[in-house]
């Protein structure tokens, strides 16, 4: 993943790239190759009793028992992959559709069995029967986020959510009703929720500090992502704060394969699994312009941000926390995450 604020090459050499990304064209290679980051390196180092606390941390969650449900799925297998290398204990059971019910699936070297909608309830309850401090984290889809979340408050096991569901309002009353420790989030990259979280600051301190800007934003996701990215949509309501005018249905969406490739410069690898995003924003004189921008290769940071929430969740449900749904600000802000 990259982050970048980019200072236009006009600022070096004139005005030739200037025109380009602000004039009659569009986005093209200009806005993605053309730029000089600004990154300041910063050198930290752990002291030994950072490094202690944090290896103790570490200890104690080893062989935390989770379940990834929708393990078939590329974030389900991510997520395995990720719990595996961090020492989890990989509970070798799972939630699928009833066309894979019974089937195995190997992933991270663990082979584990898939069950259908209906055996969802006794094998989620002799689960938690013989892994009391389980954790479940779940990937499946959207038409079955609300109806699995119901089951585990049923139950009573604390759960992870990365699926979209289809009725937020009717997931959190569920959750809220029973009681049941809970991490939400739609967005498990905890870089790019820390990135949104400082939008969202710089809207409420500084509403209206972009007054008269031009704004102009394109993502690019795999070619099956049909909507327009929930990520930038949330940006853009920080940049609406912030005085720019913007209609959601200005973002530029990229989906074809060769785009991606030759214009906005994806890995060819990464086709089938990425999230490019860039906002380019204009004074009205065109003398001064900004550029935020944001790309994720692969899945790897969702799912070390899942297993981060995971441990989290597992940590106040050990401390009888109070507070009982959680989102991943939630997990950033408690500043222990590996």
């Amino acid at each position: 993943m990259a982050f970048s604020l980019k200072v236009p090459m006009d600022t070096v050499k004139g005005r030739e790239n200037f025109t380009s990304l602000n004039g009659s064209k569009r986005w093209d290679k200009a806005i993605f190759r053309k730029g000089r980051s600004v990154s300041p390196v910063v050198s930290m180092s752990k002291t030994p009793v950072q490094s202690f606390e944090k290896a103790s941390t570490v200890s104690r969650n080893t062989g935390l028992p989770i379940m990834v449900n929708g393990c078939a799925g590329k974030m389900g297998k991510a997520v395995i992959e990720a719990a595996v290398s961090a020492g989890l204990h990989l509970v070798p059971l799972s939630f699928s559709s009833s066309e894979e019910s019974q089937k195995t699936v190997q992933v991270g070297g663990k082979e584990i069995r898939m069950y259908g909608p209906s055996e969802r309830e006794s094998i989620l309850a002799s689960t938690f029967e013989e892994y009391p401090n389980v954790v479940v984290v779940d990937y499946t889809v959207p038409a079955a986020g609300n109806d699995n979340a119901e089951l585990y408050c049923k139950i009573g096991v604390p759960f992870v959510m990365g699926t979209t569901v289809r009725d937020r309002e009717r997931l959190y009353k569920t959750v809220e009703d029973s009681k049941v420790y809970a991490v939400i989030s739609p967005q498990m990259g905890k870089q790019v929720v820390a990135f949104i979280a400082a939008m969202e600051i710089m809207a409420e301190q500084f509403p209206g500090a972009f007054s008269g800007y031009s704004l102009q934003v394109m993502e690019s996701h795999q070619a099956n992502k049909l909507d327009a990215s929930g990520t930038a949509k949330e940006v853009i309501s920080c940049f609406q704060k912030l005085g720019v005018h913007f209609d959601l249905d200005e973002i530029q969406m990229i989906r074809d394969p060769k785009q991606q490739v030759e214009v906005v410069g994806v890995p060819e690898e990464h086709l089938s699994g990425h999230a490019f995003h860039l906002y380019h924003l204009t004074s009205p004189d065109q003398t001064v312009s900004f550029e935020f921008q944001h790309n994720v290769c692969g899945r790897s940071i969702y799912a070390e941000g899942t297993i981060d929430a995971t441990i989290f969740l597992a940590q106040k449900v050990r401390a009888k926390a109070e507070k009982r749904i959680y989102n991943m600000i939630d997990v950033l802000r408690e500043g222990n995450m590996r």
